[in-house]
């Protein structure tokens, strides 16, 4: 059976990236059937209008409340059709990009990626699996100041994926070659 990869950049870079490089590599590996979305084109931050829009019961909308939901309703859908979602993240300043914090809040929606339950959030988009390339310039990945790594690990679980791999490339700028040679060892490890 084919499985649907989910492919996502997040660096700001279109050359040059070492995420970039990785999550083709992984995607490459992985093989499959692939839905492409590259974060470079900023998706926009969540506003008063999406929020009162989200909380609205879906059969009350109204037609500016579903077109403020319309991409949030496609990026929920891509990920819903991912068996794997394979994402390209650089460490910015500890952190994730901005532009993958916008995918995030777009796609963490209660009652379509998790649902509130008498013992707290349950994801929904179990039985899916989440490889996330890191890269940092300084930052050790696992270390007290990334907050990247954890962040990822958190919100993939949060929706209902628990089985997530980080292929790190960390510490870039201290040792490139040394760093991206153990980020592709890692994918070469990968289990297809």
């Amino acid at each position: 059976m084919t499985k649907t990869i989910l492919h996502i950049d997040a660096s700001a870079r279109l050359a040059g990236s070492t995420t970039r490089q990785l999550t083709s590599r992984i995607v490459e590996k992985l093989g499959g059937d692939v839905i492409r979305r590259d974060l470079t084109d900023a998706l926009p931050q969540i506003n008063e209008a999406w929020v009162n829009a989200n909380f609205t019961p879906a059969d009350q909308r109204s037609e500016a409340q579903e077109q403020a939901l319309a991409l949030s309703d496609a990026l929920v859908d891509e990920i819903k059709a991912a068996d794997v979602i394979v994402i390209g993240a650089p460490v910015y300043n500890f952190g994730v990009p901005a532009a993958l914090k916008a995918w995030i809040d777009l796609i963490a929606r209660a009652g379509l990626t998790f649902a509130y339950t008498e013992n707290g959030p349950k994801g929904l988009l179990e039985g899916k699996r989440a490889v996330i390339a890191l890269a940092t310039g300084g930052t050790p990945v696992g270390s007290e100041i990334d907050f990247a790594s954890g962040y990822l690990r958190h919100i993939m679980g949060f929706i209902g994926i628990s089985d997530v791999e980080i292929i790190a490339a960390d510490r870039v700028m201290a040792d490139a070659e040394k760093a991206v040679t153990g980020a592709h060892a890692q994918i070469d490890a990968l289990a297809a």
